[in-house]
């Protein structure tokens, strides 16, 4: 019998690619029940720095017309004004006024309260019916679309700048509105970039 390394699943034969190995640690560190961090990502003990979703403006703000051109006013300048007699959230978005009128609303056929809290628009609400921040919308977006939520847990969907290994350095993490609008979510189709060049002739060129 060929030799090799013994393990509880198979025989591991000298010729297998080590990226193979590392490719079946990373598959089975992914696999339900192991220990995660808090953006979803497998916990890594060695780990020092943070991984850091980012908190877009529109999550506490809203973009206007002004003399000065496009400037952002925070949610609360308005809807403060409202705390104490609050206004019934329209069904429709054609109902919505000020500076949310004519805003395209493409996201299931749901009124606003679906996700908004009733008597107060900056908030979110779960199906349970927890409110939440608008700065949680994350955790609202998840009780729907899990395999996007299971692809943006692994690494797969959303992207990400910095550091794979967290003992080198820390990583940034989109928030799901980066990318996506929360009243018209679909995303548009792309033509794909063509593939990398081969640059192998750049280092057998001569040179001089």
């Amino acid at each position: 019998m060929a030799r090799g390394l013994q393990t509880d699943a198979a025989v591991v034969r000298p010729e297998t690619p080590r990226w193979t190995l590392a490719l079946g640690a990373w598959l089975l560190g992914c696999a339900p029940g192991a220990p995660r961090n808090g953006d979803g990502a497998v916990h890594d003990a060695s780990a020092r720095f943070p991984v850091v979703v980012h908190r877009p403006p529109s999550l506490s703000s809203i973009e206007v017309d002004s003399d000065a051109g496009r400037v952002a006013i925070p949610c609360e300048n308005c809807h403060s004004l409202f705390r104490e007699n609050p206004p019934a959230l329209p069904a429709r978005v054609e109902e919505l006024r000020g500076p949310h009128a004519g805003m395209r609303f493409a996201h299931g056929a749901v009124p606003c309260a679906s996700c908004h809290e009733r008597t107060d628009a900056t908030r979110l609400h779960l199906a349970t019916g927890e409110v939440l921040p608008m700065t949680e919308a994350m955790s609202l977006c998840r009780q729907c679309h899990g395999p996007q939520a299971r692809d943006y847990d692994h690494g797969s969907h959303g992207g990400m700048r910095g550091y794979w290994d967290r003992s080198r350095g820390p990583r940034a993490r989109n928030h799901c509105v980066d990318c996506h609008d929360p009243h018209a979510p679909h995303f548009p189709r792309f033509q794909p970039m063509p593939p990398p060049r081969d640059t192998a002739w750049l280092r057998s060129a001569p040179h001089g």
